[in-house]
Order: structure tokens, then sequence, then C-alpha cells
């Protein structure tokens, strides 16, 4: 794995996630896992298998967040100098000309991104298209519905 674009945001929520993981929820599945050892036979004790498996997905979690950390490359926006590009990070204000509406979107690595909040990865293809650009350029992107071409309207790098 190489190295993963996030933003500083990003970062600090994996590293919240991580400490909850580490703090809140592995000592709680342990707790969880020596209170069914008690129950006796394990073989067919639920409540063990249960927190077994927590324990598992908790783990497996862990080492997830803590490799995406580890190659990833955070990168504030807004220590660079806004020379009007649309980069990682940006915020970017585009007009659909097709159906001809503004919106505001923000772009940012795949594990932040949620179009509900206007957050698009870096690696969707409007994000891939707009890459580059700068103020008053158009980009013409493919979506499943076929292409469509955004016009830049404003760069920010908040």
């Amino acid at each position: 794995m190489s190295n993963i674009p996030m933003t500083v945001a990003g970062a600090e929520s994996l590293q919240a996630e991580l400490k909850r993981l580490k703090s809140e929820d592995r000592p709680r599945i342990i707790q969880a896992i020596a209170d069914a050892r008690e129950h006796g036979d394990l073989k067919e004790n639920a409540e063990y298998h249960a927190a077994r498996e927590q324990q598992s997905f908790c783990e497996g979690r862990i080492q997830e967040i803590e490799s995406k950390l580890s190659n990833a490359q955070v990168i504030d926006v807004t220590k660079i100098q806004n020379n009007g590009k649309v980069i990682f990070g940006a915020t970017v204000t585009v007009f659909n000309t097709a159906s001809e509406e503004e919106v505001t979107y923000r772009i940012v690595g795949d594990d932040e991104a949620d179009i509900k909040k206007n957050l698009i990865s870096v690696n969707s293809p409007l994000a891939r298209g707009l890459i580059g650009k700068e103020v008053d350029d158009s980009a013409l992107v493919n979506t499943p519905g076929g292409e469509v071409e955004y016009e830049v309207v404003k760069v920010e790098y908040l």
C-alpha cells in the first residue's frame, strides 16, 4: 500500500476511532468474554461466541485503522497557497450546466467521503475530472447517466 491521501480532519477522525476502540471497546469485549467463560461449557455458550466475534471485528478494525494511518499522507490544504487550482482537500463550487445547479464539494480521501455532507472521494469520477482545473474551467465528467459538464465557479482552500 502506498501513500493514502487524507485531510487533517480525516486523520483526526480515524485517530479518535482508534483511541475509542482501544480504550473503551476492547476492554468491554474482554470483560464480556471473561463473564461468558464463567457460565461454563464454551461449546454451547452463545454469549461467549458473540463476544469472541465482536473481539475479532474490533481487532480487525484496529489493524485496518493503524495500517491506514501509517500509510497516510496527511494534507493540510490551509497551509498551501491558493493558486486557484482544484487540488486534494480543496472546497470547490461547481455549476452543472445540464441541471443548472450550483453545488459545493470538498475533495477528500476515500475513508472520509460522504456525499450527504458533500465530501467526495478523490477517486470519484467528479473529483478526477475537477483536479487541476481552475475557476471558469469546464470539466466533462463521465457519470452512470452519461457525460455531464461542470464549470468551476470557486476554489477555496479551507
